[in-house]
């Protein structure tokens, strides 16, 4: 294998893994809404694949397209540049949306406490929470199973930008293999980034002393993710 390309290939694996933990939107939805939904590390798993497939294979095909037309990488970036908007104003709807209903769900189901007599005329008083079984069951079966695809179709929307110009290259030679094997070091890794940190993270964050805060993990796991939009968008992250 010629050095350039060796050196091109681990430039991809480079920037896919610091562009994935450089970029809180890889990783945090999965977190928090893993934990506000209960997902198992297996679903989790699959989740978090199978949005970065999206988000990887978006870019791809982007830059194919480019390269097949001849346009210029100035103008692919502009492109990319503007689906990363599109995103990131997705992330701030999706979160707030969401924030909004997690308050909502919190007001609902906030403990309240029960006097109970006995016949022997003892009284007791204890917390309890109404219809939060029956409300389990309609997340189970109704929104909770869109929660994935709209984080899918939000990273489908963002962009991988380091990814255009890395395959640009190999294009200009000519070069096929070349071509699949940049764009499989940059998924790869881009992936197994964004696969490690949220595992990680779920891990540990299971094991935090949360059950106070049980009610409220909806509404900050909507803030969470709409604040992770802003920062994209006016930050730059």
């Amino acid at each position: 294998m010629p050095q350039e390309m060796i050196l091109l290939l681990g430039t991809a694996a480079f920037l896919g893994f610091f562009h994935t933990l450089l970029g809180p939107d890889h990783y945090l939805p999965f977190i928090v809404m893993g934990k506000a939904r209960k997902w198992s590390m297996l679903k989790t798993s699959w989740i978090t694949l199978l949005c970065g497939v999206g988000h990887v294979a978006s870019s791809v095909g982007l830059g194919l397209i480019g390269i097949a037309l001849g346009i210029t990488v100035i103008r692919l970036a502009a492109i990319e540049s503007f689906r990363g908007n599109l995103a990131a104003w997705a992330l701030i709807a999706f979160g707030l949306v969401y924030f909004v209903w997690g308050m909502r769900r919190a007001w609902k189901f906030r403990p309240h406490e029960h006097i109970h007599v006995h016949a022997d005329g003892r009284a007791h008083i204890h917390p309890h929470v109404h219809t939060e079984e029956h409300a389990h069951l309609h997340e189970k079966s109704g929104a909770g199973h869109l929660t994935p695809w709209v984080l899918f179709t939000i990273f489908v929307l963002g962009p991988c930008e380091p990814l255009i110009p890395l395959l640009m290259y190999p294009a200009a030679k000519e070069n096929l293999w070349g071509l699949v094997l940049v764009t499989t070091v940059f998924a790869a890794s881009t992936l197994l980034t964004m696969l490690a940190i949220v595992l990680a993270s779920s891990w540990g964050l299971n094991r935090l002393p949360l059950q106070r805060m049980e009610r409220f993990t909806h509404a900050l796991a909507g803030g969470s993710i709409c604040l992770c939009g802003a920062a994209i968008q006016f930050l730059g992250l």
